[in-house]
């Protein structure tokens, strides 16, 4: 059985992340124990039921156009013709990536019907390295492929003008999924209790609605933030959200692994995922499709050094609730990337990720 303590320990997804819990925290976490054991039972039919229900990802399709006009890339023959499965990104027209300038001799109207395949229980951390569905080319940004990370959530504020009064959903942080029912986040994104939060699994291109099997969107039940949370610091970062109902799991939308708590990856490459803003300056745009970067662990004394040697000084101390990844120039997370999952590579298991 899962308990918060070990929850909160996982270290390896969130970009500011924890390692140690010390034994005074016990009974800070007593009153949330029962809520994360009601979730993470032990295995039994009613968690099997819950963890393994499927059900038809049916793509949506457009109605009839005229001459050329952008259509989903199932509906036009010339990109069927072209190469089954196949998407160029690179091909520069006015459609969106998951679209084509299709004139209207070959244009259609039927849906693409797919069920995805039971996935064997037990199987997280699955990376669909070739994608699912299609396989998209041309990519230069380090675009991902549809998903490629199913694990990938998005938390989405609902705000209200304080003028108008109206309500706009925007993206928050991004976040990892642990459970059908329960999101890993970091604390800071969620913390502002004057906005209402959501989320969004499935999703890859923020810009269309046509990739192949439909993201799935649910609301948060509650938030649990970690007891020792500092805002100033960022120390212990992180958040559950409990969701209002489990995700279904299909072959974009499914859960990360778990880490046992010893678990501390050596010096490898793990995986950053993120719609984060592409550059620093107040410039920068969130790109539309979900983008990667691979980044190295760096142990701790090395970071700590390192950092020692910028305008933290001499005398700077790495909190015990942080980890380091990256250090190669031109190649890090940004603004928008918080809460995102970090992942490294399970040993000799090809493609699976915790």
């Amino acid at each position: 059985m899962m308990q918060l303590m070990s929850l909160f320990r996982v270290l390896f997804f969130i970009y500011l992340l924890a390692c140690a819990y010390s034994e005074s925290e016990v009974e800070d976490v007593k009153k949330y124990e029962d809520k994360i054991d009601a979730i993470f039972v032990k295995p039994n039919e009613a968690a099997l039921e819950i963890s393994t229900s499927y059900s038809e990802s049916v793509p949506l399709s457009a109605p009839s156009h005229e001459d050329c006009q952008c259509v989903p890339y199932f509906n036009c023959k010339e990109v069927v013709e072209d190469g089954v499965g196949v998407i160029d990104i690179r091909i520069e027209n006015s459609c969106n990536s998951l679209e084509h300038c299709c004139g209207a001799a070959n244009t259609t109207t039927e849906s693409i019907i797919s069920k995805p395949e039971p996935h064997t229980p037990g199987r997280c951390g699955r990376r669909n390295g070739d994608g699912v569905g299609i396989r998209i080319t041309g990519m230069e940004d380090n675009e991902t492929q549809f998903g490629e990370f199913p694990w990938m959530v998005a938390v989405l504020a609902t705000k209200k003008h304080k003028k108008s009064l109206e309500k706009t959903e925007t993206y928050q942080c991004g976040a990892s999924l642990i459970h059908p029912q329960v999101v890993l986040t970091a604390a800071h994104c969620v913390y502002d209790k004057k906005n209402k939060y959501g989320i969004r699994a499935g999703e890859w291109d923020t810009h269309t609605t046509y990739e192949l099997f439909p993201h799935q969107d649910r609301e948060i039940k509650e938030i649990i933030i970690h007891p020792k949370y500092y805002k100033g610091g960022l120390f212990y970062d992180f958040a559950l959200l409990i969701l209002d109902s489990p995700l279904e799991i299909t072959d974009n939308v499914d859960v990360v692994c778990l880490p046992d708590e010893t678990m501390v990856p050596g010096k490898t490459f793990c995986y950053a995922t993120g719609w984060g803003r592409e550059v620093f300056s107040g410039d920068g745009k969130n790109p539309a499709i979900l983008k990667k970067v691979d980044l190295p662990i760096v142990d701790r004394d090395t970071c700590q050094n390192r950092l020692r040697s910028t305008r933290l000084g001499s005398r700077f101390n790495l909190h015990e609730s942080f980890i380091c990844a990256g250090g190669e120039l031109g190649k890090d997370t940004c603004k928008g990337d918080g809460g995102s999952p970090l992942v490294c590579p399970l040993d000799d298991e090809e493609d699976r990720y915790y």
